[in-house]
């Protein structure tokens, strides 16, 4: 059973990959058909950006940050408040991590702006 389902998951994995790469690439021959120049395709790699791993760090360490704090708070809400754990623990921890990926997020558009 359990085969099954890894099987089904990697046809559908493949399947819009395939899908994917097959319209990009019918799209682009059109494009240069009509007389597009090429240079459209490598948009990407004009832009100076960020790299990539810097934005991984940064959302990676600022998730962790959030979460830490997040069981700290909740612990002191605890202990003080009296509220209860299945509740405090969850809830602050998503709460917590959601304002972390929001800050990273945020410096994630100024590292871009400041490496353009």
């Amino acid at each position: 059973m359990v085969g099954a389902v890894f099987i089904c998951l990697f046809i559908i994995i493949f399947g819009i990959a395939y899908l994917y790469f097959s319209s990009r690439n019918k799209e682009r021959l059109a494009l240069i058909e009509k007389g597009a120049d090429a240079s459209i395709f490598v948009k990407g790699k004009r832009e100076k950006a960020a790299p990539f791993w810097k934005i991984i760090i940064l959302n990676l360490a600022l998730l962790s940050m959030g979460i830490g704090i997040a069981i700290f708070i909740a612990s002191i809400m605890i202990n003080n408040v009296g509220l209860e754990e299945e509740v405090a623990y969850p809830g602050t921890i998503f709460l917590m991590a959601g304002i972390g990926l929001f800050v990273g997020f945020t410096l994630t558009k100024k590292l871009d702006k400041e490496e353009a």
